[in-house]
């Protein structure tokens, strides 16, 4: 969506607007932080994010690829940055398309600043002199496919300082095509005013957003100040003095007085019960499988290369297939010293159990198939959730079911308001080979219960019809709309998700070496543990899955030969003259 777009709804509404800026980082480690909190950040509800682009594009693809995760991965509406600075026509059409396809609709043009080996700023041949000349460009390429976005310079510039001068040319600018401005580090209110009052006399009506640096700490605000050349008014400064060492209190300061502190009581609007992807073709998808639910960008990854994007319902999954896993880097991140130190170095079941407990208690922040912590959402199912790990019946995703809570509840609501909220009760565990038959015989005996289980080698049970058609599991009533039902379980898809969680779990075990305790205990649960989905389809039933575990433990690994295939193992199993025990309610 375009961002002049968004301020205008926004005006409407009398709803203040607040954007996040991003600059590439310098290493991959820092890349990765900065996802986790492009992550983090997108709960504070920012209108849209910027990233910056490096003199000469020397940091283009990284810039690509931060605006195509923000946009795709994250769902937050992205403004690429892009400059005249040592761009030939060539890097600028090519950085264009790279934004087109990852569904990036706005571009901030600038003329940027010289490199850092220049004093003076040099238009590149075969490039463009001015950013009215790359907007005009833009233009003739694209249309109005783009928002253009165009720089203001309320206090002056390097090399012009006449504030009356530079208005001029910012109204050729938007006479180009740009249509509105972020200004350069502005504090002065009254300064602003004036300059804003300018713009507006000379013809310019687009939206003027003003660019404020966040105090990160004091000494870095007064170093941007001052390359900047922005004034600072006296009483920021007389403001800041008594916190200026305590960084975390004068940021707190400054949000304060312009209210600006995330209010707990106004949650973001949830449009579906999963985060939707802003990347191209993919704004009016609606439908997603249950399984990625804590691996987003895995999904958004393995499924990029569809045609089109599943609307109103999922439809026949066979044909547009999933990524395969090596193509798409689908694997375990971060470093195996640094996964060791979070998982510790496992040597039993007990260790293992041990660990998805103490993920259950918010004390583990990831496991190797959810990526953050327990949601609020399963957080309900807690108790449940540690009792059957304690047991080394090892859950991987979960729901509780709902019966018409309102699409404004804080933890279930999503959607429009005034409308309500399904789900039905859903369980994924990983469980040893000993319990499958009993396990699937309970189930087997509840009409509502329907299941899938399936092991590394493909060996799969269930009682599904329809060869394993769609089954909703989340569904939303809202006036004026049809049932949407946004997210499913499906065989196809499921399967497709068992390649991608063993991978995970064998990415587990080579964190350790060969032959360790750890390597051996992890690699024999991923030879041959089952993964077992099951939705209970009665959603009125508050306690439908649960039970059937009741009595059932496993309490050592089984036996592998040398190639880790199955022989025999323990695991408790209550039993009645040779037969299994009946459900337990």
């Amino acid at each position: 969506m375009h961002i002049s777009s968004k301020l205008a709804e926004s005006r409407s509404t009398s709803k203040p607007t607040f954007s996040f800026e991003f600059f590439p980082p310098k290493t991959a480690q820092g890349v990765q932080n900065l996802y986790d909190r492009m992550d983090r950040m997108h709960t504070l509800g920012p209108t849209f994010v910027d990233v910056t682009w490096g003199a000469g594009g020397r940091l283009s693809g990284l810039t690509c690829e931060m605006v195509k995760v923000a946009q795709s991965v994250y769902g937050l509406e992205t403004c690429m940055h892009l400059t005249c600075t040592d761009m030939e026509k060539e890097k600028v059409d090519s950085a264009l398309k790279e934004a087109y396809n990852t569904g990036c609709t706005n571009i901030l043009a600038l003329r940027g600043d010289p490199p850092r080996e220049s004093e003076k700023w040099i238009a590149k041949e075969g490039g463009f002199r001015y950013a009215k000349d790359l907007i005009k460009y833009i233009r003739q390429s694209y249309g109005d496919y783009f928002d253009i976005g165009v720089a203001g310079y309320p206090e002056g510039c390097d090399d012009e300082s006449d504030v009356d001068v530079l208005v001029g040319h910012l109204k050729e600018k938007i006479d180009a095509g740009g249509t509105f401005v972020i200004t350069q580090m502005s504090y002065d209110a009254d300064l602003y005013i004036e300059w804003m009052n300018k713009c507006r006399a000379i013809g310019i009506n687009v939206p003027l957003i003003p660019g404020i640096m966040p105090i990160q700490t004091h000494a870095s605000f007064l170093r941007r100040a001052n390359w900047t050349k922005c004034k600072v008014p006296a009483h920021w400064h007389e403001a800041l003095e008594p916190v200026k060492n305590d960084d975390a209190e004068s940021t707190r300061m400054v949000l304060e007085e312009l209210n600006a502190l995330p209010d707990g009581e106004a949650p973001l609007e949830k449009p579906l019960p999963w985060r939707p992807s802003l990347g191209l073709n993919r704004r009016t998808e609606n439908v997603r499988p249950i399984f990625w639910r804590n691996r987003n960008r895995s999904y958004i990854e393995r499924t990029q290369d569809w045609d089109e994007f599943p609307n109103g319902r999922w439809g026949d999954s066979r044909s547009p297939a999933f990524g395969e896993l090596d193509a798409y880097n689908i694997g375990l991140k971060g470093t195996n010293e640094a996964n060791r130190k979070l998982w510790g170095e496992p040597e039993s079941l007990n260790d293992v159990s041990d660990l998805f407990v103490r993920y259950m208690q918010g004390k583990v922040e990831c496991l190797p198939w959810s990526e953050a912590a327990i949601s609020s959402e399963s957080n309900v199912l807690k108790d449940n959730l540690v009792e059957l790990n304690r047991r080394c019946l090892l859950t991987i995703n979960s729901q509780p079911p709902v019966n018409g809570a309102p699409s404004t509840h804080p933890v279930y609501g999503w959607g429009p308001q005034n409308g309500y909220v399904y789900q039905k009760a859903y369980l994924e565990v990983l469980i040893s080979p000993d319990l499958v038959p009993e396990v699937t015989s309970r189930m087997e005996r509840d009409p509502d219960l329907t299941f899938y289980a399936v092991n590394q080698h493909g060996d799969l049970k269930t009682n599904a019809v329809d060869n394993g058609g769609p089954n909703a599991v989340t569904w939303g009533v809202f006036p004026g709309k049809e049932i949407v039902q946004p997210t499913v379980v499906e065989m196809i898809s499921f399967l497709a998700w068992k390649d991608e969680f063993y991978r995970l779990g064998n990415d587990w075990s080579h964190c350790y070496d060969q032959d360790t305790p750890s390597r051996k205990l992890i690699e024999g649960m991923m030879n041959n543990w089952y993964l077992l989905n099951i939705v209970h389809n009665n959603f009125q039933k508050s306690s439908g899955i649960f039970p059937l575990f009741d009595g059932l433990e496993t309490t050592s690994l089984p036996k592998a030969d040398m190639n880790g295939h199955l022989v025999n193992g323990h695991a408790k199993s209550p039993q009645t003259n040779g037969d299994s025990t009946s459900l337990q309610n």
